[in-house]
């Protein structure tokens, strides 16, 4: 599995990618440091200033998309219920999930991962920033997603 080359300075590269059925996992501790991080926000509209959302924005870019999910669950647990915050970060954590289904070969997953991603950002404000990330963006994301899927049934 070849990732981007390209971290932000201070995001630990994962010693590779895991895929499910495919590679070795992590050990179970390896992202703890970067998980207590979303403990430090002061406020939920925070989050995004933490190390693990910072992380897990890399790691999905870069292709971590197991490791994206990892992190980005230690924010989505600091969120409120109900709230734009929580729809966001659990349309990044779905839309990891998609891309994970594409590396493990199973495009319907991806499809229907892809439904939750759209579905959360739904309640998200369509024309306010959520954690410094604009619904239309991750759902262009999304839409490639899809296509990248469609393209393999």
């Amino acid at each position: 599995m070849s990732c981007s080359p390209d971290l932000p300075e201070g995001v630990p590269r994962p010693p590779h990618v895991y895929v499910p059925g495919k590679t070795d996992r992590h050990p179970e501790d390896w992202f703890d440091g970067i998980k207590a991080s979303a403990l430090t926000a002061k406020t939920p509209q925070a989050l995004h200033q933490t190390a693990a959302f910072q992380a897990g924005l890399a790691y999905l870019e870069a292709g971590y998309f197991w490791e994206c999910h990892e992190v980005l669950e230690a924010v989505w647990l600091q969120t409120v219920v109900p709230s734009a915050e929580r729809d966001m970060v659990q349309a990044l954590i779905q839309l990891a999930n998609a891309q994970l289904k594409l590396l493990m070969e199973r495009p319907r997953a991806t499809l229907r991962l892809c439904e939750r991603v759209g579905a959360h950002l739904e309640r998200c404000p369509q024309s306010a920033v959520t954690l410094g990330l604009r619904p239309a963006a991750i759902r262009a994301q999304m839409e490639d997603v899809q296509k990248r899927a469609k393209d393999e049934l």
